[in-house]
């Protein structure tokens, strides 16, 4: 049972909301973001090889939605340091009974929780609010040749957005939509 974190399984196998459980007193409060020990109760046997960190100015953009094909898919631990945003994941795992489902959580400053997202999965998220920060731990290295999207917009996975999108990379929105080829990635 982790010390610093409950880890609340999604509607999608292997999705966690990962609240985080801060100490708090009069000056403020204590949150750890991280425990490699503590994060194996989900499946975390990877070492974090890669920290990001992105600044989404405009409320309603749109980033994603983001993956690393086979065998470069990796794991992440998302989490909105300012702002609110929606966090969107999608499962893209080849065989997996809830191919091209969708989850979403609010992640916020406020509500101290981040979004666990394995192998396997595509990513994106909205801005609720202006000026929203996001912190990325991942399992594996950025290799651009394994780079890969889907359309945010598309039908079939129909997304429920809750605002106009308001910005939106042109690679983003280019994406194609999905065509009956598409059979995921392969995890391992």
């Amino acid at each position: 049972m982790s010390q610093r974190f409950n880890f609340r399984e999604t509607t999608l196998p292997g999705l966690f909301r990962v609240e985080r459980k801060p100490i708090s007193d009069h000056r403020g409060y204590f949150s750890r973001f991280f425990c490699a020990e503590e994060f194996q109760e989900v499946g975390l046997y990877q070492p974090i090889s890669q920290i990001n960190h992105t600044l989404t100015k405009q409320k309603g953009a749109i980033r994603g939605m983001h993956f690393q094909t086979t065998p470069h898919t990796e794991t992440k631990i998302v989490t909105c340091i300012q702002g609110e945003v929606l966090d969107v994941a999608i499962d893209i795992r080849r065989h997996s009974d809830t191919f091209l489902h969708w989850h979403a959580e609010v992640l916020s400053q406020k509500n101290q929780s981040s979004l666990y997202i394995p192998d396997g999965f595509a990513h994106g998220f909205q801005a609720l609010t202006d000026q929203c920060q996001m912190f990325y731990l991942h399992s594996g290295q950025y290799k651009p040749e394994a780079e890969a999207g889907l359309n945010a917009f598309d039908p079939r996975l129909a997304i429920e957005w809750p605002l106009i999108s308001t910005d939106m990379s042109e690679r983003d929105r280019n994406h194609p939509f999905l065509n009956t080829q598409f059979c995921g990635v392969e995890v391992k």
